[in-house]
């Protein structure tokens, strides 16, 4: 069986992404292979473009950080059929795919593909990070950078269910969305941006999520009250730096381990999501909150496989609100 697929072959913009098609073999012994019905399209795509994500493979490779699509065919020992949600981390941008069943988990067939792809990777990284790193609860004050974002709509909305005040930061043509969500809207970019933070919360936030990393990661540590936390699961702010690809994670992460050794009542921690730490029940509680209606995220856009060049473009230029799906 045949598969078109989008493929990444080497570094550049957007415009240099290929199509190709590629025979897809038979699932072998504990896999399945599915139709894909949506796929994700993440931040980790652009900085995959430029060379400077830290997990990406050598190019060319098929990017595509997460999906939802029907079970075709299993091989021998697996019995799962029906719809399933995957967390790829690359692949996922093709027809058809073949995957391991060991972590695919069942997607109720009356639920959206689009709004569950962008609870996938997305929704399972803000839940995590709310209800297991942070453990926000009601009446405290939280931040979140990048609220408009796909990760950041989603801190958002968990948040305030917790029953958290929320300021976010967006680009001041995002405030009204933010508005609407229930976010109070500040300016990443304004000088004196801890200082407005320290106005709406004197005794700082009790939790900082920071998905930009870089300089800023300063900023967002004095904005953390005792007893607080920053998390920091991101470096979209080195987007353009030059060198090697993982020194803005190995700053990072020396920096973070310094402020946790202070004896100052407050935390710091690097967040990344993984197959091996609950991601299967937390990616089933999400998708139950997004059955009842109690999560709805944002879909921004919903392009066909074919027009991935623009989705990437359209992402990089920081011109959506919520999650672009591709359906292939």
């Amino acid at each position: 069986m045949k598969t078109t697929q989008v493929v990444m072959p080497h570094a550049g913009g957007p415009d240099v992404l290929e199509f190709a098609q590629r025979d897809l073999p038979e699932p072998g012994p504990g896999q399945v292979r599915i139709k894909v019905e949506a796929a994700g399209v993440a931040f980790a795509e652009v900085q995959m473009l430029r060379g400077r994500y830290y997990a990406q493979p050598k190019f060319p490779f098929v990017p595509g950080y997460d999906l939802v699509g029907e079970v075709e065919a299993a091989g021998p020992g697996v019995a799962l059929g029906g719809r399933v949600a995957a967390m790829t981390r690359t692949g996922a941008w093709s027809e058809r795919v073949v995957l391991p069943a060991a972590h695919l988990v069942p997607v109720p067939e009356e639920l959206d593909a689009g709004e569950v792809v962008a609870l996938i990777t997305n929704g399972v990284t803000a839940y995590q990070m709310v209800h297991r790193v942070a453990k926000v609860a009601a009446g405290q004050t939280v931040l979140v950078h990048g609220a408009a974002g796909g990760v950041g709509t989603l801190l958002v909305r968990l948040a305030l269910r917790a029953g958290a005040r929320v300021i976010g930061t967006a680009s001041p043509g995002k405030h009204d969305k933010l508005r609407e969500m229930g976010a109070t809207p500040l300016d990443y970019r304004d000088p004196l941006l801890v200082e407005r933070v320290r106005q709406l919360a004197p005794s700082g936030v009790a939790a900082v999520f920071d998905h930009a990393g870089g300089p800023g990661l300063k900023r967002s540590w004095a904005m953390v009250g005792r007893g607080g936390i920053l998390i920091a699961y991101g470096s979209a702010s080195t987007l353009d730096d030059k060198g090697w690809r993982l020194a803005p994670y190995v700053s990072t992460l020396g920096r973070l381990l310094w402020w946790k050794l202070l004896p100052n009542g407050r935390r710091a921690q690097f967040y990344g999501i993984s197959h091996r730490v609950n991601f299967d029940e937390d990616l089933a509680a999400v998708l139950d909150l997004l059955r009842t209606g109690e999560l709805k995220p944002r879909v921004a856009a919903r392009m066909p496989l074919a027009e991935a060049p623009e989705a990437l473009r359209m992402l990089d230029d920081r011109a959506v609100v919520g999650k672009i799906v591709l359906k292939p």
